[in-house]
């Protein structure tokens, strides 16, 4: 489908089912997309940090865009990650998303090799000549290690290069910040919130929607949150934010001897979505270690709070 600027709403970063061999499991991929589209999202995003891209082989990445791009027909548009380390990586990664039928990019800077804001510029503008789709700056300094300049990303913006930005960073006032320069200097630019405990700041502040993890476990409560703000209701958005900062907390139930707080918030997403019949297994991509059953029995315990179950 043709993808409207800017994109708003609700685009949640699919996690990537996985058989207990470690395979992409088509089957759960597709009833997953199926669902979070029935579920009123406004577009899915495939190969993020949710969906374990850096721990996926490019076959594994393609086999999963492929089955959610078919899956969703059209009816909402489907961003693919093509995060690498590197230009010409990433070149490659979107070769394969154009390939597959998908409607948008989503890009890091480059990480591992060090880089200058004017290369983190070339960068993203090489991938948007070479694969000709809109294309989405993903700003994760926690896995990237550069912040993406506000300069930079206004002047990627104000040429055409990005058509919208993923925020990740955690820095509420740069968000603030380049909301407000954005307002006065560039029309139909996306700017999507990562920060899921916070959406409801973020949208009275003039972002456009939101990227949550949480959405793969509560999709209907952040469509809430969103069309509450949308209607102007702040209340009504802050008491669904309320519930889903409280329901947030099974991404803290991993055991921290044996686990960090990424394999534990994917493992209980994993975990949530199994409990909930949405994915066969709650495999996490080797070498994660997954939820043992203590962990999966709070993770149940916080769905059952959240009136999931």
């Amino acid at each position: 489908m043709s993808l409207r600027t800017p994109l708003r709403g609700v685009i949640p970063p699919v996690i990537t089912p996985l058989t207990p061999q470690g395979e992409v499991d088509v089957p759960s991929v597709r009833r997953l997309t199926e669902h979070l589209i029935d579920s009123g999202v406004h577009g899915v995003f495939l190969l993020g940090s949710s969906g374990e891209a850096a721990y996926l082989t490019d076959a594994q990445r393609l086999t999963a865009l492929e089955a959610a791009v078919d899956t969703a027909a059209g009816r909402v548009p489907v961003l693919a990650g093509v995060i690498d380390t590197t230009t010409a990586r990433v070149l490659d990664q979107a070769a394969d998303a154009v390939k597959a039928g998908a409607d948008a990019l989503v890009a890091t800077a480059p990480f591992y090799t060090r880089t200058h804001p004017v290369e983190i510029a070339d960068h993203f503008r090489r991938i948007r000549s070479g694969a000709d789709l809109p294309l989405f700056a993903y700003d994760i300094p926690v896995a990237v290690h550069t912040k993406l300049p506000r300069e930079v990303v206004l002047g990627l913006a104000a040429d055409g290069t990005l058509a919208g930005l993923k925020d990740s960073s955690g820095d509420e006032g740069s968000l603030r910040r380049l909301l407000v320069e954005l307002r006065r200097r560039t029309d139909g630019f996306s700017v999507l919130t990562g920060s899921e405990l916070t959406v409801d700041g973020a949208l009275l502040a003039g972002a456009d929607g939101v990227v949550p993890g949480l959405g793969n476990v509560d999709a209907r409560g952040y469509v809430r949150l969103y069309e509450a703000a949308v209607a102007g209701d702040w209340s009504a958005a802050k008491a669904e934010q309320d519930r889903l900062a409280a329901l947030f907390s099974l991404t803290d139930v991993g055991d921290p001897a044996r686990m960090g707080p990424s394999s534990s918030a994917l493992g209980a997403f994993k975990a949530a979505a199994h409990l909930l019949g949405l994915i066969d297994c709650a495999a996490t991509a080797a070498p994660q270690v997954p939820l043992d059953e203590a962990a999966t029995a709070l993770v149940r315990t916080r769905l059952q709070e959240a009136g999931l179950r």
